[in-house]
């Protein structure tokens, strides 16, 4: 049975290739699907990227993942900074979690600073554009192998 990551997204990924191109560049959540399940391949794994832009639904589907998912990969968004009840969902999940950003939130506005997530995951990879969700999976890999 093939291991499955979960690359879950936040509010406005799905404009991903579409809005703020100077920030977060041209690719699509389809491109980073692609990407994502080239380098899982690599290592027999399989991905199943899912983006929502309402808060309980990415609490229903961290849920979900413990009984699916081997690991998680997300990608919260503006959530990142807000959300206590993805902090409390991921802290049910006993698989490796990485966060990723697009862009580094270390250079923006000083409130997407501070992230609820890390106080989970495993890694943050922030700042190596939409190329930071295949290195997340690669360092899932490498967790799951360990």
């Amino acid at each position: 049975m093939t291991k499955t990551i979960h690359i879950l997204n936040g509010p406005n990924l799905n404009l991903l290739g579409k809005r703020q191109p100077e920030i977060y560049g041209h690719a699509t959540l389809e491109d980073v699907a692609k990407d994502c399940a080239a380098v899982a391949a690599d290592f027999g794994l399989s991905v199943e990227l899912r983006q929502s832009n309402h808060e309980g639904q990415i609490v229903d589907w961290i849920q979900e993942a413990r009984e699916r998912a081997a690991a998680i990969v997300i990608n919260p968004g503006a959530l990142t900074h807000t959300s206590v009840a993805i902090l409390d969902a991921l802290n049910t999940f006993e698989g490796p979690v990485i966060e990723v950003h697009i862009s580094n939130i270390h250079k923006r506005e000083s409130f997407r600073h501070h992230s609820y997530v890390s106080l989970r995951a495993e890694g943050v990879i922030a700042g190596c554009g939409v190329e930071g969700y295949a290195l997340a999976v690669r360092r899932v890999a490498t967790l799951l192998a360990g």
